[in-house]
């Protein structure tokens, strides 16, 4: 993996770094539950020692993950014009229902469609990048395809 990087926005890359704090915060406590666990006598027998060690060991597995994710991400910041690009919101109305959606072009690991952020590898990211307000995509889905016209490209969250 030496030499790539995954493009992250500035959001993506607090929310890691957010993450991560919050981990180091919860160690120390982890670690003293662990070691009063041990305390209890008998390990092979100690449900509390297990639970806590298995706890712990969830803990430093989730740390390593954000560290490598915040190792290789790169942040990109989106430029100023209209076209689509990671970082920018996107206003599309699909051809098929006339419905208009708001998204967010984000990072594969900050996808979260509830929050209306989809990445730049999905069907729809993919098939809208580089393209301007005014044009009509085809998307190829797995099983199917359909068009969404780009309505608009912006570097903030439309209201």
């Amino acid at each position: 993996m030496a030499g790539d990087f995954n493009p992250i926005t500035a959001a993506g890359y607090h929310d890691l770094q957010t993450k991560i704090a919050a981990l180091e915060a919860d160690r120390p406590e982890k670690i003293a539950i662990l070691a009063e666990a041990r305390a209890h006598g008998d390990l092979s027998e100690n449900a509390e020692y297990s639970a806590a060690k298995r706890d712990l060991r969830h803990l430093e597995s989730q740390l390593r993950f954000f560290n490598k994710q915040l190792q290789y991400a790169k942040v990109v910041e989106p430029s100023k014009d209209d076209k689509v690009e990671l970082g920018k919101w996107v206003t599309v109305k699909f051809m098929d229902d006339d419905d208009q959606v708001n998204y967010q072009l984000v990072g594969t690991q900050e996808a979260d469609l509830d929050a209306g952020k989809i990445t730049r590898v999905s069907p729809l990211g993919k098939a809208l990048l580089g393209h301007h307000p005014g044009e009509t995509v085809t998307i190829q889905a797995p099983n199917t395809s359909y068009q969404v016209q780009l309505i608009a490209v912006t570097r903030h969250q439309p209201e």
